[in-house]
């Protein structure tokens, strides 16, 4: 039994615009920097203004080819200030 490739499983999908997913996943598209239909960027204001909520779920996105959970490895230090500007602190 042959299994089909990464890509031959990504090409069969059919793409959902990222405004959608957004709205799905209760971001307001002002929240967005859009890069097309099909991806983009949420600003860090979001967690600012979300901050009230209660603390959601770990998502996992990945891509053709995910981390396996087990290597997976925290940010280094200087990747949240560095995402989110000088500004920004640790969560």
């Amino acid at each position: 039994m042959a299994y089909k490739t990464d890509i031959e499983i990504a090409r069969e999908c059919k793409k959902k615009k990222i405004t959608e997913i957004a709205a799905l996943a209760g971001v307001d598209e002002k929240y967005l920097e859009q890069y097309g239909s099909y991806k983009a960027k949420v600003d860090c204001s979001l967690l600012k203004d979300l901050a009230d909520r209660p603390d959601g779920k770990l998502i996992l996105v990945t891509a053709i080819t995910p981390t396996p959970p087990e290597r997976a490895k925290p940010p280094p230090p200087w990747a949240w200030p560095t995402a989110c500007g000088p500004s920004a602190s640790m969560p």
